[in-house]
């Protein structure tokens, strides 16, 4: 009964307007949710990508709705995953498995890279006409299934990331709400961003591992570092990408 109390106390929290107003009027919250958007816009800006090929078989004046129907998902997912979140990263081991995880993506991407692995897959094939969605469902519907676990497995990384970063409800649900809203919206600007200065896709993994470690920090040595601190890590992480791609422009131009 206990644990359902917590996660009814968690969820109390949504409605706390007091809470609401200490964030909207933190400077260094906003500094966390603004981290979480640019995170999110950074991890997710393909993402957006693959979820327009999946619906590229619909009629034209289809394809917006089954998108926004997914939209309307990830919401409701994010709503949950933050919810049963706060309580649960509060439990030592769900902490460690998560940094663990998260560790786990960084240290594969970086193996990735310096395989020359450029991560593209088929998923530009788009959805099997055939798959178990569309002959349960019919194609509109048994699409829109589709995007909606396609958004939910998009948003796990982003989900666990997130909780690295801050525990508080409202900064977790600001911060995933937008990025939700920035993956779909701008994911052709993160794109052409990443382009121009493309150290930034590192950079965001980076960001994963030292969130993964500010985790571990918290199971092994029961140390939470001030949410000021590690906002000036992040700063100072992207400070450091652009020196690095100014640097790197300039000795390919020399």
């Amino acid at each position: 009964m206990s644990v359902l109390q917590g996660i009814l106390d968690t969820y109390a929290q949504f409605f706390d307007w007091h809470m609401w107003g200490e964030v909207l009027t933190d400077p260094v919250a906003w500094g966390l949710i603004g981290t979480l958007v640019i995170l999110e816009g950074l991890l997710s800006a393909d993402n957006a990508l693959v979820l327009a090929v999946m619906v590229k078989h619909l009629p034209p004046e289809k394809r917006k709705k089954a998108l926004f129907y997914g939209l309307l998902g990830a919401y409701c997912f994010r709503f949950i995953a933050i919810g049963l979140g706060v309580y649960l990263i509060k439990l030592w081991w769900v902490k460690a498995i998560g940094a663990a995880y998260l560790a786990w993506l960084a240290i594969k991407y970086f193996i990735d890279k310096r395989k020359g692995d450029n991560g593209e897959n088929d998923e530009e094939e788009g959805i099997n006409q055939n798959g178990i969605f569309i002959r349960l469902f019919g194609t509109f519907w048994g699409t829109v299934a589709s995007v909606e676990l396609m958004d939910i497995a998009f948003s796990v990384d982003s989900v666990l990331a997130a909780f690295g970063v801050s525990n508080e409800v409202w900064v977790l649900l600001i911060g995933g709400m937008l990025g939700v809203l920035m993956m779909r919206g701008v994911a052709g600007v993160f794109l052409t961003l990443i382009d121009r200065v493309p150290e930034l896709e590192t950079t965001a993994y980076i960001l994963i591992l030292i969130i993964s470690v500010k985790m571990f920090l918290g199971v092994l040595f029961h140390y939470e570092m001030p949410p000021l601190y590690f906002f000036i890590i992040l700063l100072f992480t992207f400070g450091a990408t652009f020196i690095v791609h100014f640097l790197n422009k300039k000795k390919a131009e020399g």
